[in-house]
């Protein structure tokens, strides 16, 4: 009987090993609860900053945007104002040609300025423009 006395003996639980198992229980219950709650307010603060972070993407898209639109309306206006220069000069050049074919001065730069003034030519258009240029005049010179 001293058998049975001792078998019977390990499997009643003792009073002292239930307590500690219930506290730690309660403790990883607590330890649970306090580890969800941590998760939750991690969760709500990656959602508070994406949708921040979100806003901050749009206002800089806008931003930008609107930064593009500014400077393709100036990028055309100085095309526009560069294309008005070009008439302008081109006008001017036209002008000035006009003014020179009606002295007679067509096609002569500076140096044959002085051929104009030149006694040997009458001042007849034709005798103008059969004067060579410089270069026609020194490779003839050069042939001879």
């Amino acid at each position: 009987m001293a058998n049975v006395e001792s078998d019977s003996t390990p499997s009643v639980p003792k009073k002292e090993n239930i307590t500690p198992v219930g506290s730690k229980i309660a403790e990883l219950n607590e330890s649970r609860a306090e580890l969800l709650n941590r998760i939750q307010g991690l969760k709500q603060d990656l959602q508070n900053w994406r949708s921040k972070l979100d806003t901050q993407v749009k206002i800089y898209r806008d931003e930008l945007t609107d930064m593009k639109k500014t400077l393709s309306v100036e990028v055309e206006q100085l095309r526009s104002e560069f294309q008005e220069l070009r008439n302008t000069l081109q006008q001017q050049q036209d002008d000035v040609s006009a003014s020179l074919r009606n002295l007679g001065l067509q096609d002569f730069s500076g140096d044959d300025k002085e051929r104009i003034d030149d006694p040997n030519i009458n001042g007849k258009d034709e005798e103008v423009h059969a004067i060579g240029t410089p270069v026609e005049d020194n490779a003839k010179a050069d042939d001879k």
